[in-house]
């Protein structure tokens, strides 16, 4: 799966709040750390695994521990409208 923004979906930075936000048509996001990790890694080419590769080297961790939580993740912004496949 290559994960992309959904139609009218983006992350920005809200300078005035000093963090970061996902903006969708009527809603928004306030993604966590972990999430954000994950969101400035999607960028409509890169698929799940070259995510999680690139994190586990960030992090020095086993890709095998991260990929659960991002296949997850990744899930849950589809099924919220902020992703899609």
């Amino acid at each position: 799966m290559i994960p992309k923004f959904g139609p009218g979906v983006r992350l920005q930075e809200d300078k005035a709040r000093a963090r970061w936000i996902v903006m969708a048509p009527e809603r928004m996001f306030l993604p966590d750390e972990t999430a954000l990790e994950v969101l400035r890694l999607v960028d409509g080419t890169r698929d799940e695994g070259a995510i999680v590769a690139l994190l586990a080297e960030k992090f020095a961790a086993p890709a095998e521990e991260i990929r659960a939580d991002v296949a997850e993740m990744l899930r849950d912004l589809i099924a919220k409208g902020a992703l899609r496949e």
